[in-house]
Order: structure tokens, then sequence, then C-alpha cells
């Protein structure tokens, strides 16, 4: 396998220095261990079950929806989304409260669609 990293610009490829990359890598590794520090387990199962379910579903998750679904009391999910949400990580609510979109799907009109293996499709963000 070729290891070597190239930066396309305009027509030339130019070659990345292997420890610069690596380094780069190495410290995004570490800065996004850090920014997922704040998930719970709950966090964890919250943000899953609404990857999946928006393209099954294809319409905005209430809360009450989630938390039944995953036996989580309203009062636990409403915080959590509102975590996750706040650190700009993984969702993002409609004014009613409801998820529409979960990273990297949303059921909002977006110009990119994807098609799961499953047949279900959603805009993607």
């Amino acid at each position: 396998m070729n290891r070597n990293l190239k930066l396309g610009l305009r027509r030339s490829l130019l070659p990345i220095p292997r420890q610069f990359w690596q380094s780069e890598v190495a410290q995004n590794t570490r800065n996004g261990a850090k920014s997922l520090s704040f998930m719970t387990d709950d966090h964890h199962r919250v943000r899953d079950f609404v990857v999946v379910e928006l393209p099954r579903v294809a319409k905005p998750l209430p809360p009450e929806f989630i938390a039944s679904r995953l036996g989580l009391s309203v009062e636990r999910v409403v915080p959590i989304l509102d975590d996750l949400e706040k650190h700009m990580t993984f969702l993002f609510r409609n004014p009613r409260g409801e998820v529409a979109w979960a990273y990297p799907v949303t059921v909002d009109d977006t110009p990119h669609r994807v098609t799961f293996s499953t047949g279900e499709q959603i805009h993607a963000a």
C-alpha cells in the first residue's frame, strides 16, 4: 500500500511530508476523543438510534418517540439532545424540538441523497 500523501493544487500533486500528516492525524485523533468525552452510554444510544431511525421513518423524531423506543424517560432524553446539539456534535432539532438532522443524515432537503443497502433513501448533510 502506498503511504504517501499528496495535496492536489490545480493541476499539480504536491507531496506532504509523512511526519507532518502523521502528526496531524494523531492530533485530530486526540482532539476527537476529547470532544466526545462528555458523552455517556445513553448519549451514544440516543445518537446511534436517531441516525438509524431517521432514514427508516423519514420524518423528524420527537423526543417522546426516542424515549419510548429506547426505554428512557423523556426527562432523560431531552437533556441528552440538548448536549448533543449544544456541542454541535451530531444533531440538530427543528423548532418543535424534533430531531431533523443527525450526521450524516437529514430529513431536510439537501442536494445530497443516500441510498442504504436496505433500500431506504434520505438526504445527507
